[in-house]
């Protein structure tokens, strides 16, 4: 079943008095349970086309649906409740609360949208096992290490069980052995727990992770990739 159907899907951009075409004509499904990967070189399109997908921009044409709804043209306050229920998003740059505690930046998300704190406890004690840090809970951002802090940014993304996870180059920040760290937990994340994971890479590595690999050269695909044979 697709969960994400995108059909001939355009952005631009004003520069100066030009428009500079930075997606052309994009088409393609996401499965339910995929971890997708888009590829490409700075500046084609990459991640452009993961906001537009997470209904953080609008297209200029085209059309993304998520569970068959058009989200450019459903009304603001649905999309933003998809935004806080279906979707979690996971950046390169971790955008923890310096002063806050491991897990009060992971129950941000539900102090934010007015929910009772104590309805999610025996979540936060899951989803801080699935991550591996019971142990620091109570520390702050700048007591962890590049590592730890992507972990609690993923572990706030999964507070609300979103269906869909968003990531805008998750391992960008983060050395080689951390990285590869990262990305057995996303891989995890999408077998174990059944999530749909789309990433935004530089790194073949990293692509590898998932179960298909899309190519975007120029804001064109120009190839996708179904992996047969799956990291370990």
């Amino acid at each position: 079943m697709s969960i994400i159907e995108v059909n001939n899907l355009n952005k631009s951009f004003k520069v100066g008095k030009e428009s500079v075409q930075v997606l052309k004509n994009i088409s393609f499904n996401v499965q339910e349970g995929e971890f997708i990967s888009i590829m490409g070189p700075s500046g084609g399109g990459k991640s452009t086309l993961l906001y537009l997908l997470g209904g953080l921009d609008k297209p200029t044409s085209g059309t993304v649906k998520i569970d068959g709804k058009d989200i450019s043209r459903i009304k603001k306050k649905e999309i933003s409740w998809m935004r806080r229920n279906k979707m979690g998003f996971v950046f390169q740059f971790y955008n923890l609360v310096p002063n806050l505690s491991v897990e009060d930046n992971i129950m941000l998300p539900i102090i934010l949208d007015g929910k009772k704190l104590k309805d999610y406890n025996k979540k936060l004690d899951e989803i801080l096992d699935i991550i591996g840090m019971q142990d620091k809970r109570k520390m702050t951002p700048r007591e962890l290490s590049g590592g730890q802090q992507q972990r609690v940014a993923i572990a706030r993304a999964l507070i609300f069980e979103p269906e869909i996870i968003f990531l805008d180059e998750p391992i960008g920040n983060l050395d080689s052995k951390t990285g590869t760290d990262i990305m057995k937990l996303f891989k995890k994340i999408n077998q174990e727990y059944g999530k749909t994971l789309i990433q935004v890479t530089h790194s073949a590595d990293a692509a590898k992770y998932g179960t298909s690999i899309i190519n975007l050269i120029d804001g064109e695909i120009v190839a996708r990739e179904e992996l047969v044979e799956k990291v370990v």
